[in-house]
């Protein structure tokens, strides 16, 4: 089995969004989101899927917003 980083770093992502969706605490929720979405972009752009890519960053843009403007 050949080692990947970018499918290490898809794995991760979905872990960290996992978490994000278990989360109670909104703020927490939310950087999850965030970390977990950044993540996966990274693995959209290596497996050069331009409408993942696409929903991904618009995913992420939505949770930074939200973070931006509760503090």
């Amino acid at each position: 089995m050949e080692f990947n980083i970018f499918k290490i770093v898809a794995i991760v992502g979905l872990l960290i969004l996992t978490c994000g969706i278990l989360t109670k605490k909104d703020s927490q929720r939310n950087l999850f989101f965030l970390i977990g979405g950044i993540f996966l972009i990274v693995y959209s752009v290596y497996i050069k899927d331009i409408i993942i890519i696409s929903l991904q960053i618009i995913f992420t843009l939505a949770v930074g917003y939200k973070i931006i403007t509760k503090k």
